[in-house]
């Protein structure tokens, strides 16, 4: 290969530098061909072998079985009795006398704190929050399938970016070796050759394995404002979760403390009983009390109180710093959306004309192959960087949409 076509292949290489710049815009990325899954399909595949989403879904069945027991018209059963009894009554001069005689009833345990309600706060509050957390389970799965899709279509546009690179500094190392033999290059300049050929040849395996890792899924991207992530803050479903946990808790306090009101049972008994001639039919109410002068619930009533005060905490604590977490990822992701607009705009660009006033140089005499090496690899590390920047702005865009509870639905 003679200096003038090695010049024209790197010329035809690094002129398609600004169409790539304009398709690999954070604003609207291509979705590769190669990626058979549709992204409902990957979310569902994802569902189903994903352990902590299986694990809140598990629950579920507890927290319904929970809230139905706490709705119930009355949270004691009623009870009912039976007793039959055989007398034997000695008499005087005569037999013994054999006597049937049996008890009958019916009793019911009355809450009188109000211990209903709030035990039917605590299990509904429960089963909100669990589902919310079945929300955010699945939300932290989309954002993970949204950093995965982007590295994918980061690394294909790896492989083929080192693809070309490798043709040409192989083509290059080829038709430095012919000049060396034929005395118009050095033994530097097929070394240096020889070397960039590998370089390329090693990042292009680097490349396909972790392509090969990666190949996955699909999302689609999401437009958003900082004033639209935070105000969807308050329907973050893992603050929501948290919020409902406290409330949980708190009711769960009042049930504790309420459940110090003595319950009051209350029974309807009826028999018979007496000598068959002369049978004696009884009714009974009965009313029990128990006494709360020992046992006052203070162990529930001091778990319950600081499992309320930890839920606080953690709302709290989850809420300050969620909004904190919004406003740096916003300020990173303004940051690596500006840089991708710089190499896009002017550093590409500037690389571009300096590629093509090397390749004259070159034609001209004016420079070496070194030189024009040079010049092809700085083009080729700016689109290594170009690639990096996307891949990390959709990575972190997909971190403050979770983060945010943003939603375009």
């Amino acid at each position: 290969m003679r200096p003038k076509t090695l010049a024209l292949a790197c010329t035809l290489f690094f002129i398609s530098v600004p169409a790539f710049a304009q398709s690999t815009s954070p604003v609207a990325t291509s979705t590769p061909e190669l990626a058979p899954l549709t992204l409902q399909e990957a979310l569902a595949r994802a569902a189903q072998a994903n352990p902590a989403l299986r694990s809140k879904q598990a629950e579920l069945a507890a927290a319904e079985g929970f809230n139905s027991d706490a709705r119930s018209l009355l949270f004691n059963n009623p009870q009912l009795a039976f007793d039959k009894t055989r007398r034997l009554v000695p008499q005087t001069g005569m037999a013994t006398e054999r006597r049937n005689e049996w008890t009958g009833g019916v009793s019911q345990t009355f809450e009188t704190g109000g211990q209903g309600g709030y035990r039917r706060e605590t299990a509904s509050s429960a089963l909100e929050a669990l589902r919310y957390e079945i929300v955010d389970a699945q939300r932290q799965i989309r954002s993970e399938i949204a950093t995965r899709f982007y590295r994918v279509l980061a690394l294909q546009q790896r492989v083929e970016l080192e693809s070309q690179a490798l043709k040409l500094f192989d083509d290059a190392a080829a038709a430095v070796q012919k000049r060396r033999v034929a005395g118009e290059d050095t033994k530097l300049d097929a070394n240096v050759a020889l070397v960039e050929a590998e370089r390329a040849r090693n990042q292009l395996a680097l490349a396909r394995e972790q392509l090969n890792e990666e190949r996955n899924l699909t999302p689609a991207p999401m437009g958003f404002a900082l004033n639209d992530l935070l105000g969807s803050l308050d329907s973050q479903p893992r603050l929501l979760a948290l919020s409902a946990r406290e409330k949980s808790a708190n009711a769960r306090y009042r049930l504790e403390r309420a459940s110090v009101s003595p319950d009051v049972t209350v029974g309807l008994n009826v028999g018979r009983e007496g000598p068959s001639v002369a049978r004696e039919r009884l009714t009974t109410i009965s009313v029990s009390i128990p006494l709360p002068i020992f046992k006052r619930n203070a162990t529930g009533i001091g778990q319950a109180s600081t499992a309320a005060t930890q839920a606080q905490i953690d709302r709290e604590a989850a809420q300050r710093d969620t909004r904190a977490n919004v406003l740096s990822l916003w300020t990173r992701l303004t940051s690596q959306e500006q840089r991708v607009r710089r190499l896009q705009d002017v550093v590409l660009p500037a690389l571009t004309d300096n590629l093509s006033l090397s390749v004259k140089s070159r034609q001209a005499g004016q420079i070496g192959l070194l030189e024009l090496i040079v010049v092809n690899r700085q083009a080729l590390d700016a689109r290594r960087d170009l690639i990096e920047a996307l891949t990390e702005y959709h990575s972190t865009r997909a971190t403050l949409e979770l983060e945010a509870g943003w939603s375009k639905e």
